[in-house]
């Protein structure tokens, strides 16, 4: 099990990272434009791309939970 745990640790650091650097990208960009429209829709485009990344993180811990380790191994 402490192995599993090893190979999970970069997945979700780098889930985690991404998803800072979008809210903070997309933060900047927003704090710029000055139509609200705009801003409601850059606001979504981040909230998206962090859903898509946790549940891509997801499927990941669950296929390293589920003893494939190795994404390569099926090719």
């Amino acid at each position: 099990m402490k192995e599993h745990r090893k190979k999970m640790i970069a997945p979700i650091i780098v889930t985690v990272v991404i998803i800072l650097y979008f809210i903070v990208y997309f933060g900047i960009i927003i704090t710029l434009i000055p139509n609200m429209f705009i801003k409601v829709i850059l606001g979504m485009i981040p909230a998206l791309l962090g859903a898509v990344m946790v549940w891509a993180c997801v499927q990941r811990i669950r296929e390293i939970k589920g003893g494939e380790e190795d994404d390569l191994g099926k090719y």
